[in-house]
């Protein structure tokens, strides 16, 4: 029997297959998925989501150095919070097997750019595959865990957004019980003080060596031979579309293990063709090494350097064939991003929104479109956790400059448990003039409702000790801290209002549940407008909320998409908006 499932689904089931036992991860669009397919295995394995891809890699690879097979998993920018430990694991090696899935966004559809991760394989001096579909998620992911223990180093598994969350037909094989290999002391090997290192890089240099020798005949790496007029070396998604692009008779060198590169099966498969090509997404990894070895190529003189790629785009870019277009006369509506109807976010930033003089450093979440109109409130928003840090560095700017500024930085709870209580450290550490606003929502929303430490469950859904942001404040020193509603807009000016006022370190905390928890109970009712009463001067629009709209001069609320927050009837002078009990 086949299965229809998603790249995602089809490494979770991979990882089963393989023996794994122990799994962490922190939950990042395109990867998310796979930790939440996990929890069906439960009885076989274990996962967890990590506050952090630092900590879930560390403790992944703590697993594998106590002998059993292990999985770590995030997005492409959480490799660059994972590195440490990753770069360390290469030198060091493993017990058991140990994969690291990096699920890279090209054209950045959930993410702030579009790295492509396969340079971090080099750079770390780890194995790197590359699987092309479903079936080969979770295929490859079997032949990782052999590759990871046979050459005694980590496997960077990459996957893209197409192939994690397109679906193609998987056959299912069963559960290989990998035995544990019996922990035994051993600090010249998993100790990296600098002495021990420098032993390890010569291993690490000849363990490569044996992986790209290994890699000429292995079965990542296939040559379709058709014909000797053109070849195309390729992997990944990019091996499709170049397979939809190109003639029948065109071969195909399709690499599914991308570091080390096979450079004997390489310039074999060179030789057999008149002109060859590199097709890749994104960066050229493979083209640049190819071309470095002596071998002619065109790759990116024609492929595109940015974004993903597809068959359209593709095939323009090598044949010049433009894609056949037709009006068809209707013009879609613009739907730009937008908070949901009665989001938690929604009154904090409409009441920071209003500041005079003030910079709002924002971060990484749902509440990064914060900054859209007409709330029009944050500035910036770089990576998680910075909206404290790098607000604390600009807070820090503007006193040595003499700008008088209003300085807040807003993090999510989920964020403030990955990278934001450092930043919350700095803050009140080097004594920078800015108010920390924590946003808890109770989960992790924009990925799509992961539990993280303060939910108070686990991804088993296993109740938790849920940790108290205010306490972690306290115990950093802030002193006066406000915990409001935020659909509350008079406690949140005041709150505003008291921490900018204080004479002690004062931290704001927003507390209310996000609206799409499926295991919480939320207010009934829905607002209205009276007609009557409505003077059409719009101050309703000011929220920013999709269910409020003006037609024939007169508000409106859209009652299939009112929640009843009453943030809209806060804000209407003449007391048009109320909320009708159903």
């Amino acid at each position: 029997m086949k299965h229809l499932l998603t790249g995602n689904e089809a490494i979770a089931r991979g990882a089963y297959e393989a023996g794994v036992k122990f799994c962490s991860a922190y939950p990042g669009t395109p990867s998310t998925e796979i930790f939440e397919s996990l929890p069906q295995y439960k009885d076989s394995l274990y996962c967890e989501w990590a506050p952090n891809e630092k900590v879930a890699t560390e403790a992944a690879y703590g697993a594998a150095i106590a002998g059993v097979r292990s999985l770590t998993a995030m997005k492409h920018v959480g490799v660059n919070v994972a590195a440490d430990p990753i770069f360390t694991a290469a030198y060091n090696g493993v017990n058991r097997g140990f994969v690291i899935v990096s699920a890279d966004d090209p054209s950045m559809h959930s993410s702030q750019n579009e790295q492509d991760n396969r340079r971090y394989a080099r750079f770390a001096k780890i194995a790197l595959v590359e699987p092309s579909d479903s079936q080969e998620c979770l295929d490859f992911m079997k032949t990782a865990y052999e590759i990871s223990e046979q050459f005694d180093m980590p496997v960077l598994f990459r996957s893209t957004t197409r192939i994690s969350h397109s679906k193609s037909l998987v056959e299912f094989g069963e559960r290989q019980e990998v035995e544990p290999v019996i922990y035994h002391r051993d600090p010249p090997k998993f100790n990296c003080a600098p002495a021990y290192a420098y032993q390890h890089h010569p291993k690490v240099e000849r363990n490569l060596k044996a992986l790209e020798e290994w890699g000429n005949t292995c079965p990542l790496n296939r040559v379709e031979m058709k014909g000797t007029k053109v070849g195309v070396i390729t992997a990944s998604i990019a091996y499709l579309y170049a397979k939809d692009v190109f003639p029948e008779d065109t071969s195909f060198l399709k690499l599914g293990l991308t570091y080390p590169l096979p450079m004997d099966l390489i310039r074999d498969f060179a030789s057999k063709v008149e002109k060859l090509y590199v097709v890749e997404e994104l960066e050229p990894f493979m083209e640049e090494q190819i071309k470095a070895a002596g071998i002619p190529c065109v790759g990116k003189e024609l492929v595109p350097l940015t974004y993903e790629l597809n068959p359209q785009i593709l095939r323009e870019a090598i044949f010049g064939i433009k894609p056949e277009t037709k009006d068809v006369g209707v013009k879609l509506a613009s739907r730009p991003a937008n908070l949901c109807p009665g989001c938690p976010h929604r009154g904090i930033f409409y009441v920071l929104g209003k500041q005079k003089n003030a910079v709002i450093s924002g971060d990484i979440g749902c509440y990064t479109l914060g900054f859209l109109p007409p709330l029009n409130a944050t500035d910036t928003c770089i990576c998680m956790g910075a909206g404290f840090s790098a607000g604390a560095g600009m807070a820090k700017a503007f006193a040595l400059t003499g700008q008088k500024k209003k300085m807040f930085g807003v993090v999510g709870d989920s964020t403030f448990f990955h990278s934001g209580m450092t930043g919350a450290l700095e803050i009140i550490y080097n004594k920078a003039d800015i108010i920390p606003v924590v946003l808890d929502n109770h989960i992790t929303g924009m990925t799509g409702h992961q539990d993280n430490p303060g939910s108070g469950y686990t991804l088993l859904g296993e109740i938790a000790n849920a940790v108290k942001i205010e306490d972690v404040l306290k115990a950093f020193g802030y002193e006066n801290i406000y915990i409001v509603d935020p659909q509350d807009l008079a406690a949140v000016e005041a709150a505003v209002k008291g921490a900018l006022e204080s004479s002690v370190p004062a931290a704001i905390i927003t507390r209310r549940p996000c609206l799409l928890i499926k295991r919480l109970k939320h207010e009934k009712g829905l607002c209205v407008v009276d007609s009557d009463k409505c003077i059409g001067c719009k101050k309703c629009l000011s929220v920013g909320c999709a269910a409020v709209s003006v037609k024939n001069g007169k508000s409106r609320i859209d009652a299939s998409l009112c929640v009843g927050c009453t943030v809209c009837a806060q804000v209407c002078p003449v007391g048009a908006i109320s909320r009708k009990e159903k």
